[in-house]
């Protein structure tokens, strides 16, 4: 096979490169998966320098989310619920290759009618959307839901989300062509956040001026959202794109009424394993009834493993939008 390994940890993404590797050999409970398409995050820029909170030990092999066919099934499972030949998605260590073992539970079948491109970047930002707007925020029709970076991963799954459970969305991002994106998806009304004063602009588009009933926040713009959030408001903390960790005036809390929460998707599965199959069938729900669609960034093109280094480099510098996925050819050398 082939595939991006990490021999020492690198300054950037311009320094990974393509090579010939064994494939891969699957442990007893694990799945064997030719990979069709595999998606880019901002973890994958930290694990190559070295700077991730979860660290393999050297070497191994780049990239997590992927989609593509199953090659084999689990040795010690009799009934696997995946058959050699089924189309999946999931993400496990080593998606920037065209084969690779994962366990049943990261798995789930490409939805009906979607390519491998589209739901190689499902994994990660559909549940933690959907579970912090329904989970956590309990959005319902009429809410008023103030997504920040919503032309991102997660953004544009939340106003998807929030739209097909009848909220009014308001949509921030900073730049007109990623607010052009976020309305594209369903935006009520978008709004660049680095206008002076934006938070008055959000309550003005608000019943009565009273402000937002929801805040999604993946950025780390707490304080400067309180400003526009409406009494009993919900504020869900996704995490720190922005780079800092805030300290959030509790004052503001207190007198608003609000609820400050935070959203740790990846811990679902150790700590709340039988919500992670409720979100899961609420999106397929969704998919299923044409109110949630692959976000996948799609002003270029990316194929072959060759090109992950350009997707991960344009990623990082914030050159676009949702999910940015590479197409990854098979039946030998993947090519540009």
């Amino acid at each position: 096979m082939r595939g991006i390994q990490v021999s020492s940890y690198v300054s950037g993404p311009a320094d990974l490169t393509v090579t010939n590797l064994p494939s891969p050999i699957p442990q007893p409970d694990q799945y064997l998966i030719a990979i069709h398409a595999t998606a880019t995050n901002f973890f994958d820029l930290l694990q190559i320098r070295g700077r991730y909170q979860h660290q393999p030990p050297l070497p191994w092999i780049s990239g997590s989310e992927f989609s593509g066919i199953i090659l084999s099934t689990p040795s010690s499972n009799p009934n696997p619920h995946f058959k050699k030949g089924d189309k999946v998605f999931g993400a496990a260590q080593g998606g920037y290759a065209t084969e690779i073992c994962a366990k049943e539970e990261a798995l789930r079948p490409v939805p009906k009618g979607w390519s491998f491109v589209d739901a190689a970047g499902l994994m990660v930002t559909a549940p933690t959307s959907y579970a912090a707007l329904v989970t956590r925020a309990g959005v319902k029709k009429g809410d008023y839901v103030l997504i920040h970076a919503a032309a991102g991963g997660v953004g544009l799954a939340a106003v998807q989300v929030a739209k097909a459970f009848g909220a009014i969305v308001i949509a921030t991002a900073g730049s007109k062509r990623k607010l052009e994106v976020a309305k594209g998806y369903g935006a009520d009304y978008c709004i660049d956040y680095n206008k002076p004063k934006w938070e008055e602009e959000v309550k003005k588009l608000t019943s009565k001026g009273r402000g937002v009933d929801i805040v999604f926040d993946p950025v780390g713009m707490v304080n400067t959202s309180l400003k526009c959030t409406a009494w009993n408001g919900r504020i869900v903390v996704i995490g720190f794109a922005a780079g800092n960790i805030e300290k959030v005036a509790m004052n503001r809390v207190l007198l608003k009424n609000v609820s400050l929460v935070g959203l740790h998707w990846g811990m679902y599965a150790k700590e709340e394993v039988e919500t992670v199959g409720v979100v899961w069938k609420g999106l397929f729900d969704l998919m299923d009834q044409g109110k949630f669609r692959g976000t996948v960034y799609g002003d270029k093109q990316f194929t072959g493993l060759e090109s992950v280094g350009e997707a991960l480099g344009m990623l990082g510098r914030r050159e676009t939008w949702g999910k940015v996925v590479v197409a990854v050819p098979q039946g030998g050398e993947s090519k540009l």
